[in-house]
């Protein structure tokens, strides 16, 4: 498991030292020196020790997709659930989440972004625990919304801890990380839960929160958050672990000093541009990028499988997704700093329309459970045995499309949203700013995939994944007309764009 992650952020390191340096000499060499650091191994070691709480949150988050057909197919009468009970298991950790975003609120800005992280442990492996010995549906219940909690708080935290503590010249891809290692955890889930009963599971899902917090018991405060509190000492100290004692770090660090000691920590200011645009941009973005579906598409995307009858086994076509999610965030992180963001935004955005689109017609010719069979029918009649009908070409569509908007997904709106939230958000309302569009974001996925299965049930699949196509061309508008271009600046000249309101420009000295 650990390894997994460690791979993430070598794969995401590896891709960035292939983008050619910049043309001045000064970058070049803010580049090298950059790159330079993540040999010398410290800033790689903290951002593995954070994202493994992104591995635990992709892990948790898609849970129900291979453990609902598992209970349904099992003897224990006590975890059979209905179309209603499927709904909550589904949805409720999204609902633990936006209140476990809401607490990132206070937690980043009182006890810091590492300890928060820290902090999301507790109840991540809590959860975890009771659903492992789950004997009743409320036990299973319980265990999700923690997990969900614990999920809320490390997507609120996370991104901002990595961005701070990442040098700009390979901000891009260490911020593609948290986006990888939660993709790394969904497929170890799909990919266990093809070998493993799923109580098992749960228990595999320990481990790299025990991981995690070890690790970071050794990694350093957020240089940012020290300064933003007063104690420049120990920012320097951090700032120097971080980039190496060979480094420019007190140039760096001045920068970074007199941008925090410029900013104003008032109410008042949020009623100007630099405070108000970046946050409507980020809690815009967060609200989009769940209105495309993606939270109800993974958490029940093997009883998706089910639903439309694909001629392969379902658990299979989820761990195919899985891997398909894997290589187009790994694509996403060498592209990154390359294509820069909107570019991303803007490709991914067309192919998610393209392929719900295609989700759309596929499934306006037949049921929601290719018969007359309710959902909850027709996930026990379709697992675990029956030979079906002979295979068919065309019920491979939803496979196809499915694995086209997980891709599309996962090479814009999923990382890019992550990494710009924390790009843009000025540092004096980061830790307040992150909470809320956490929450607004798991808020919204809440009603989404709560709603899923009943739309289904009442009208079947064509009518969510129509208003998921419609999202997509609002996305792509979206992105024409309200998101900046981050690629290559740092945190403080994106803060002056903000505040000044001109492009954004770079000047040697």
């Amino acid at each position: 498991v650990h390894g997994a992650c460690a791979g993430a952020v070598l794969l995401a390191c590896f891709f960035f030292t292939q983008v050619p340096p910049p043309a001045s000499g000064l970058a070049r060499s803010s580049c090298r020196s950059a790159i330079g650091q993540l040999i010398h191994g410290r800033l790689f070691l903290a951002v593995f020790s954070a994202v493994l709480g992104n591995f635990t949150f992709g892990f948790a988050l898609v849970f129900p997709s291979p453990v609902i057909p598992q209970l349904q197919k099992g003897d224990d009468p006590r975890l059979q659930m209905d179309i209603h009970q499927i709904s909550w298991f589904g949805s409720i950790f999204t609902l633990g989440a936006a209140l476990g975003g809401i607490s990132a609120m206070v937690l980043n800005d009182r006890v810091g972004r590492k300890i928060s992280i820290m902090l999301s442990g507790v109840p991540s492996a809590v959860g975890l625990l009771v659903m492992g010995a789950a004997q009743n549906f409320w036990m299973l219940l319980w265990g999700r919304f923690l997990t969900g909690i614990a999920g809320g708080i490390t997507a609120g935290s996370i991104p901002v801890y990595v961005s701070e503590i990442s040098h700009p010249a390979v901000r891009g891809a260490l911020g593609s990380c948290p986006q990888i290692t939660a993709v790394f955890g969904s497929l170890a889930l799909y990919a266990l839960g093809l070998v493993l009963p799923w109580r098992w599971l749960a228990v595999a899902g320990e481990i790299p929160i025990v991981i995690m917090m070890i690790l970071l018991c050794f990694m350093p405060t957020s240089p940012r958050y020290y300064v933003m509190k007063g104690n420049r000492a120990k920012a320097v100290k951090s700032l120097e672990w971080l980039r190496g004692p060979n480094s420019d770090y007190l140039t760096e660090f001045n920068k970074i000093e007199r941008s925090i000691n410029s900013q104003g920590t008032q109410w008042s200011d949020l009623k100007t541009p630099l405070y108000y645009k970046p946050i409507l941009i980020s809690v815009f973005m967060r609200f989009l990028q769940q209105m495309t579906g993606i939270t109800p598409i993974l958490v029940y995307l093997e009883p998706i499988f089910h639903m439309t009858a694909i001629s392969l086994e379902p658990k299979y076509d989820a761990a195919l997704v899985g891997v398909v999610r894997l290589m187009s965030v790994v694509i996403a992180a060498s592209l990154m700093d390359k294509a820069g963001r909107k570019a991303l935004l803007f490709t991914s955005g067309f192919l998610m329309y393209i392929a719900m689109l295609s989700m759309t017609m596929y499934t306006h010719k037949t049921s929601c459970s290719h018969g007359n069979l309710t959902v909850t029918e027709g996930l026990k009649s379709t697992y675990g045995g029956s030979t079906g009908p002979a295979f068919d070409p065309v019920t491979l569509i939803p496979l196809i499309s499915s694995m086209v908007i997980i891709f599309g997904y996962a090479l814009g709106w999923g990382p890019i949203t992550w990494l710009l939230m924390s790009e843009i958000l000025p540092l004096g309302a980061r830790g307040v700013a992150s909470g809320l569009c956490v929450g607004v974001s798991w808020i919204t996925a809440f009603i989404l995939t709560q709603l899923f299965m009943h739309v289904v049930e009442a009208y079947g699949l064509f009518a969510p994944f129509l208003f998921f196509c419609v999202v997509s061309v609002v996305n792509i508008i979206f992105t024409a007309k309200c998101v900046p271009e981050t690629k290559g600046r740092t945190l403080e000249e994106i803060e002056n764009y903000f505040r000044t309101g001109r492009t954004f420009t770079i000047l040697d000295s």
